[in-house]
């Protein structure tokens, strides 16, 4: 099993979200976070001063999904994330030793 954390815009979490309902991938866990990357921040005019926003809003996708599904998954978040301007985002993947769901006591892949 592996975990996909994927850090998107925030207007595009629907996008990503139908896109992962219609593969059959349901749940999900979503944050909202800060951070930044090589755009390092921006300008911005508030009253006639200009300050500089160093961490921009960003949504963060948590998902666990069966090893074999990792590539599909991983295609699903790019296509519908994307937008081909900077700050598009990132898609980490780690791995998984044991998942347990606490109502049933399912475990691993049987738990997700």
């Amino acid at each position: 099993m592996k975990k996909i954390e994927a850090v998107i815009k925030p207007f595009k979490l629907e996008d990503v979200k139908d896109a992962l309902t219609q593969a059959g991938i349901t749940g999900m866990t979503v944050s909202d976070v800060k951070g930044y990357g090589r755009q390092q921040g921006h300008s911005e005019l508030y009253r006639g001063a200009e300050y500089v926003v160093d961490f921009l809003p960003k949504i963060k996708v948590e998902l666990v999904v069966a090893d074999s599904d990792v590539d599909s998954t991983i295609d699903i978040i790019i296509n519908s994330a994307k937008t081909g301007k900077i700050g598009d985002g990132k898609i980490f993947v780690s791995t998984i030793e044991k998942t347990v769901r606490i109502r049933t006591g399912e475990e691993n892949e049987d738990a997700i």
